[in-house]
């Protein structure tokens, strides 16, 4: 997206307007110290956005502009958007936390949309014909015709990333798109971003449904076989719901069953009539220089080795050494023209160790921005240049960086470093990063996806079978571990304290058993020292009225373990970061009655609805489903075989419908 963009009027935005670094928002001190709760964190940070206009119409909106890169200039918008629930409002169960097993949470009364558009996204919101059709908008249409309401940027697809809030902490990553979307960042970067802000504000729980993408093959799968994990384990998401009634432990059997996969076994079954293959397996055994005798050890040993390779480039052949980054401030050739010095300062060692302030001076000679000599020192350790590959090393005894130069015009070398001087097998594997993506895209759908008839009996019945179940488990959750806020008192300021304060509903005049659904997450609260357990109660009744839907008319009755007078100083009875709960009812007449199915997400239509899917699963996974038209319960059409091509039928019976309507007795 480009800088300085205002989406409202397309004007450049104020001089002197304050910019944030990108690579470190989110943490400690940017923007915000995050000392408090997901909600007390957010309200803070909003104070250093900017507010928008009419931009999502009349839902409030703050924007932040974002500095990537300075040279050459790249900036990005982050917007956030506060979404209130309406009086009125139709949608105001979340499909997501449903689908994930949240369905428990009681509805917050606040949404925090999180959005960083691509350009595309945010030139289609401005461009598009039409206005507002909310009732809290101002602009009125000015046709006579009615006009179509202009999409809000959390409607449009594409973002570069889109996530968004419950007010209590709870939220959902719905949208992450990189490189492969033509969009300036690679998606480790966004995700990077994406994981810093959550930690800042203290989020509990972010779910995300997995449907990254690398050249039409799903990552899940093919980071499952290589790595035993998806791709976004490296954020800590892990396994939090399987579609199709895949469980933990089934994804996790599935997993080793197709990584513990013999090579020798799918090369005796399939070699004899796929030539392809047992070129593939023949060409990675080789480059890799140790065996690799499971489908999970090929795989990861293919990933690894894409990771080295340069660009375009074979491994064998020359490159500069560096590969140099749109956002480098010297150009290609400054950069190259600094490698090849250091290169033959490396070559007077005569192949020996040197010091990297050595190889710095001599090159000095040569080259005098010392800004560039480091930058190319940096990034030259195990970097082939030429016939050349410089090694580099930290001494063990000087702890001082040192580089050697080893010349390899006569070898070829495989991911680990390794030489081989068989010209003939230098030739025949010869491996470019393109040739690779062709030879795991060829693995993917002809050993992985596709289910030929030679793969689905026996041993290897186990492939496609556990190729599913990964591909079904789609629901990661991340639990963020926050830890116990500090007080204040703890950090040398006496005059506050916190508490972590939650609340149990009452239900026809008796506490409801089911804690999990009667009570909702900890609060942390600020205190002064002299604050009365009448005060607290009250600010505990404000705090959960302002975060839930039908919390608005709780009452608290009482403490729950403790007999305290209302005006007995906070401090005397519960230390600094201690925890309390406090039972209370809702009043008759306001939908906030422990009861009523509408105050939690599970609730209200969705909770009529009977699952009942010969796969096991028990509730709605968001998946395809049909009802039956005389039980009225729902299955996968998946698991009835309807393609997922063809349109449900109008009328449509179970079989066990069937069944029973096959033995009503003939009419005379």
């Amino acid at each position: 997206m480009s800088s300085h963009l205002d989406l409202v009027n397309c004007k450049k935005r104020k001089r002197g307007e304050r910019v944030f670094k990108f690579k470190n928002f989110g943490k400690q001190g940017h923007p915000v110290d995050w000392d408090g709760s997901f909600w007390q964190n957010v309200k803070v940070l909003l104070e250093f956005g900017r507010l928008e206009g009419n931009l999502c119409c009349g839902m409030p909106t703050w924007s932040f502009q974002l500095e990537v890169h300075r040279h050459p200039p790249l900036h990005l918008l982050l917007f956030i958007v506060v979404e209130e629930l309406e009086e009125t409002s139709l949608h105001s169960h979340c499909k997501l936390c449903q689908y994930v097993g949240w369905g428990h949470h009681m509805i917050c009364n606040k949404k925090y949309h999180f959005l960083v558009p691509s350009t595309d996204t945010a030139v289609a919101c401005l461009n598009y014909e039409g206005d507002c059709e909310r009732a809290d908008c101002s602009t009125k249409p000015k046709h006579k015709t009615k006009p179509k309401p202009r999409p809000t940027l959390m409607e449009l697809q594409g973002h570069i990333l889109h996530g968004v809030f419950h007010s209590n902490g709870f939220g959902h990553l719905l949208c992450v798109n990189g490189l492969e979307m033509g969009n300036d960042l690679p998606g480790h970067q966004i995700m990077d971003f994406w994981d810093r802000l959550c930690t800042g504000l203290r989020a509990r729980k972010v779910s995300l449904r997995d449907n990254s993408q690398k050249k039409s093959m799903e990552l899940r799968l093919v980071h499952g076989v290589a790595y035993g994990e998806p791709w976004f384990s490296r954020w800590g998401y892990r396994f939090g719901r399987g579609s199709y009634g895949v469980t933990q432990p089934m994804y996790h059997k599935a997993i080793e069953a197709i990584q513990t996969m013999p090579l020798c076994l799918l090369l005796h079954h399939l070699g004899s009539f796929n030539q392809e293959l047992s070129i593939i397996f023949s060409r990675y055994q080789t480059l890799s220089g140790h065996s690799l005798a499971t489908l999970g050890n090929l795989f990861h040993f293919m990933l690894e080795l894409k990771s080295r390779l340069p660009e375009e480039s074979c491994i064998d052949s020359y490159n500069p050494g560096i590969l140099v980054e749109t956002t480098c401030r010297w150009s290609p050739k400054r950069v190259e023209m600094a490698t090849r010095v250091i290169v033959e300062a490396l070559k007077r060692a005569e192949f020996k160790w040197i010091s990297r302030q050595e190889v710095r001076d001599v090159a000095r000679a040569y080259v005098g921005d010392t800004g560039l000599l480091d930058f190319v020192l940096k990034s030259l350790g195990n970097h082939i240049v030429g016939n050349y590959l410089i090694r580099r090393s930290l001494n063990p005894v000087t702890k001082v960086l040192e580089y050697r130069l080893e010349d390899i015009s006569g070898t070829f070398l495989n991911h680990e470093g390794l030489a081989t001087k068989d010209s003939k097998m230098k030739a025949r594997y010869m491996i470019t990063r393109s040739q690779l993506m062709k030879d795991l895209l060829y693995l993917y759908w002809n050993i992985l996806k596709e289910q030929k008839p030679t793969i689905t009996g026996g041993i290897l019945a186990t492939i496609p079978m556990a190729s599913r179940i990964i591909l079904d488990t789609k629901y990661l959750i991340k639990e963020y571990d926050n830890g116990e806020l500090p007080s204040k008192s703890q950090l040398g300021i006496p005059s506050e304290s916190k508490i972590s304060c939650a609340i149990l509903l009452k239900n026809n005049h008796h506490v409801n058993q089911a804690l999990e659904k009667a009570m909702a997450p900890y609060e942390s609260l600020t205190l002064d020292s002299n604050a009365t357990f009448d005060e607290l109660k009250q600010q505990v009744e404000n705090t959960f009225r302002g975060l839930y839907w039908g919390l608005r008319s709780f009452v608290i009755q009482s403490v729950v373990n403790l007999n305290v007078k209302g005006s007995d100083l906070v401090s005397q009875v519960v230390k600094a970061g201690g925890k309390l709960v406090f039972e209370g009812r809702c009043s008759t007449g306001e939908g906030g009655l422990l009861g009523n199915g509408d105050i939690f997400e599970g609730g209200g239509d969705q909770a009529k609805c009977v699952v009942d899917c010969s796969c096991g699963a028990k509730e709605d996974d968001g998946e395809r489903m049909v009802c039956c038209d005389i039980c009225e319960v729902w299955q996968h059409t998946r698991c009835v075989r309807i393609p997922n091509n063809q349109e449900i039928p109008t009328i449509f019976l179970c079989s066990q419908c069937e069944q029973d309507i096959l033995l009503f007795p003939c009419l005379p």
